[in-house]
This record gives structure tokens, sequence and C-alpha cells, in this order.
């Protein structure tokens, strides 16, 4: 069955509109973990807006489920312009000190509201294998942020990842309108060809109780979901929403 990953950008974002520590980050990890969620997603960027690289730390110490850790694999160290916040030690410096279950490598920047685009394996497989090979030695899984692309396949397995993440925004985009089949036809297409390459398979961004049950896509071994996952539990509470999505997974909760 398809893993459910929670991410928790979206709780940090309301902790940062202010100098607290509500909403508490632990906590409502373990909520959503009480609730039924198999893993826990972050992604802290350099300029730390949201999930703060002390965050990873005290997920990693607290939690008995998977740890996922989001970013930019070439991001430097940065100083903190906030007294009140750590300084951001670099994406490698932080997955080294904390060696999660899974790493997820992102080409994103400070300037991307949000991710926005999987990697050019073409233009940038060089620079990604040596880092790639550097996660594996610390025993995390590696996954690469990908668009729906089945020629790419073999060049993400040929530089050492173990899975990649399908970038699913183009499928939300169409699912809204009602004509999504050959947006997910290039989804399924692009997961067998991942599988074919001995790649396992994961999927993120804008999914929600209304697309995920229509995306019926092979192999697929882990969703994360988080923006429509905080905008649904305003509404229904953390304990009633990780089930909806468990079911919308096709899981009988």
């Amino acid at each position: 069955m398809t893993a459910l990953s929670i991410n928790l950008n979206k709780i940090a974002l309301v902790r940062n509109s202010r100098v607290t520590t509500v909403p508490n980050i632990v906590s409502h990890a373990e909520m959503c973990i009480s609730a039924g969620a198999d893993g826990i997603t972050v992604h802290p960027r350099p300029d730390q807006r949201h999930i703060r690289a002390q965050d990873c730390f005290d997920l990693q110490s607290a939690l008995d489920v998977e740890l996922n850790i989001e970013g930019n694999p070439f991001t430097e160290p940065r100083a903190s312009d906030q007294p009140h916040v750590g300084d951001y030690p670099g994406f490698i410096a932080l997955v080294q000190a904390i060696s999660p279950a899974q790493v997820t490598l992102v080409p994103d920047s400070d300037q991307q509201l949000t991710s926005d685009h999987g990697f050019d394996v073409a233009r940038d497989g060089k620079r990604l294998e040596p880092l790639i090979k550097i996660f594996k030695d610390l025993g995390c899984r590696v996954s690469l942020f990908m668009d729906p692309d089945p020629s790419a396949m073999a060049t993400v397995a040929s530089l050492g990842a173990d899975r990649i993440e399908l970038y699913t925004e183009s499928y939300a985009r169409a699912h809204e309108v009602g004509d999504f089949e050959v947006s997910l036809a290039a989804f399924q297409e692009t997961a067998e060809a991942a599988f074919a390459a001995r790649l396992g398979v994961n999927a993120g961004h804008d999914l929600n109780l209304s697309n995920l049950p229509d995306f019926k896509v092979p192999h697929l071994e882990e969703v994360s979901i988080g923006h429509s996952f905080t905008v649904d539990a305003l509404r229904w509470g953390i304990a009633n929403t990780i089930p909806r999505y468990q079911q919308a997974l096709g899981k009988n909760c």
C-alpha cells in the first residue's frame, strides 16, 4: 500500500508568524502519527521561512516513523538574521547530522514560493552523483524530485538514486478542470519506466482528497502531502483528516 507522509511546513509557517513555539512541530507530528500517518516530511529552506534546521533535529529524536527531509543539495550554510532562529548549516551538513530515513533532493531556490519543477538530470547529473553517494553512505534512501519524463528514469538510476518523487502539480491542475487523462498517462508511463529501472516511485505536490483517488499510478510507494492536508485539518481536525487521506489512498480506516 502507498504510504502517507505528512509535510509539516505549513504548520511551521503559522508558528513563524510570531516569536513563539506554538504550534509545536513535534506535537503536531505526533498527532499526525497517532491519527494514522505513516511518515513525516519537512523541507527546510536556507531562509528558514517555515521548517527550521532545529525542527529537523527535534523530529528525528522524537519520532519512531520515517522522517523524509527535502531540500536542494547544493545549498550552502547561511547565518540567520533572527536572534531566536539558529543558523542554517547547509543541506549536506544537516543531513549528515541527522541521517533521516529518506532524503528527497529538490532543485528549488529562495526565489521560488514553492517547488515548481523537477531536476534536469542531463544537466545536473554529474553534480548530483557524488552527493547521492554521500547520502546513501549515511544509510539514507535517496529520492530525486522529477517531472513526468519516462526518458529520464534510466539516467536517474545510473546516478545511484533509490527513488523518484513525481512532481504532480500538472496532474492536479488538469484534475481541477476535469480533463486529466492525458496528464495521468504521462505519470503512469514515467512510473513504469522508473520501475523498469529499479527505482521506487513517490509523488507529491497539490495532491488532495479530490484528486488522490483518481491518481492511479502503478508502483506508487509514498505520497507527501502538506498544503491541502493543513487546509483540511483546519476544517476537520487532524484526527479526522488523516483517515480521510488514507481512505483516498484506498485503505480501510
